[in-house]
């Protein structure tokens, strides 16, 4: 086993260290930087701003002017990203837009690379990815109630779907509906096409994502068969291609905001005085420092693996489900005691621990539920051992 970070990749991260550092984290106190996430303008902005430095969408494919990242090189330049929650939208590779470029690149056809791919990978347009809905489809996909009917050479859809990540603003739409089979289908669809309503934005807990949550209606959405995505009647087994590496790279990110956290929580600690000494040097303040670090190399660790898994062609489902899990926990955990840390400062927006803090928690509902992973984990254990 060889831990050694290649150094074309050590220099990527330094480079996109430097940038955050320099270029991103002035622009935290933006007014931009809303409570739906970074306005449209605002991300324009940044990822003008990483586009100069040669920073743009590096996960996406070459032909689109990306670096083409392995799913471990991904590791190294999301977490540097993440160092600032600004971070992964300067650079193109926040959610949902980082999973939709994956997806696309594996599954649509040559017009649809060509018309949807290029302009997303390039930063030139946003995407939203349409699956999650408010009765229960998500978690378990198994729920899917959005409709998609054979209407001459096309399908019409009608449903709901609700917590559409970034569907303001947003150019296209990846929907999933059921097909009249049961099975599921996944369809492209230009975000002005008659029939598809913005129906109110969701006030979240967190606000790092571009355009916010949104609740969306399809009614009688007319989709071409042209625009079908992948296979009829494959649309869970394309989730699933998309869901595993994407659930990865939000651990990746969220990683780089712990590591944040962690460092603003240090310093303090080295720095402020209290009952005659450093802050750090009692051992309740000491202890959860220490406990931070085991967090935050253990979470690296399991996404260093789960990556390695995928880029071996491993389907990877098992170890990502294990790396959301202990990395969704993980960094909330480091958030929290960096709260703690920093005291009646912790709770202020002096710093960006506070926005941090709020953030995570909503990662360990997204993209599964801790609840759900271990379920699915549970049950994988179990005809293991039936089986011998």
């Amino acid at each position: 086993m060889d831990f050694t970070v290649p150094a074309d990749l050590q220099e990527l991260a330094r480079r996109i260290r430097a940038f955050i550092e320099a270029e991103i984290i002035p622009l935290e106190s933006d007014p931009r930087w809303t409570s739906h996430g970074p306005t449209e303008p605002f991300r324009r902005e940044l990822t003008g701003r990483a586009s100069r430095h040669g920073l743009l969408a590096p996960h996406a494919p070459h032909e689109f002017g990306g670096l083409g990242l392995t799913h471990f090189g991904r590791a190294i330049a999301f977490e540097a990203a993440g160092y600032s929650m600004l971070g992964p939208v300067a650079l193109h590779c926040a959610a949902p837009d980082e999973g939709n470029i994956h997806l696309l690149d594996v599954a649509a056809n040559p017009e649809q690379r060509r018309r949807w791919l290029g302009p997303l990978a390039s930063g030139q347009s946003r995407s939203c990815f349409a699956m999650t809905e408010p009765d229960g489809a998500g978690a378990d996909p198994a729920l899917l109630a959005t409709r998609a009917t054979p209407d001459g050479d096309g399908y019409r859809i009608n449903g709901t779907k609700w917590l559409i990540t970034g569907a303001k603003e947003a150019a296209f739409a990846i929907i999933m509906a059921r097909m009249p089979d049961g099975g599921a289908t996944l369809f492209l669809a230009d975000m002005t096409t008659p029939g598809i309503t913005l129906e109110r934005q969701l006030d979240t807990m967190d606000s790092s994502f571009t355009g916010g949550h949104w609740v969306v209606r399809f009614d009688n959405l007319f989709v071409p068969a042209a625009d079908v995505l992948g296979e009829i009647g494959k649309g869970f087994r394309y989730a699933q291609i998309r869901l595993a590496p994407a659930r990865l790279t939000h651990c990746m990110r969220w990683l780089g905001a712990a590591v944040r956290a962690n460092d603003i929580a240090r310093r303090y600690a080295a720095k402020r005085q209290a009952f005659g000494k450093r802050l750090g040097e009692h051992e309740g303040v000491g202890f959860m420092l220490a406990d931070n670090d085991m967090d935050i190399h253990v979470a690296r660790l399991a996404i260093w693996h789960a990556a390695w898994v995928l880029d071996q062609g491993g389907r990877g489902n098992s170890e990502s489900s294990m790396c959301k899990v202990i990395c969704s926990e993980a960094v909330w955990r480091v958030a929290d005691r960096c709260v703690q840390i920093l005291g009646g400062l912790g709770v202020t927006r002096d710093t960006v621990v506070e926005r941090i803090f709020r953030d995570v928690r909503a990662f360990r509902i997204y993209d599964g539920p801790s609840e759900v992973h271990r379920w699915s984990l549970a049950r994988k254990s179990l005809d293991a051992a039936s089986d011998r």
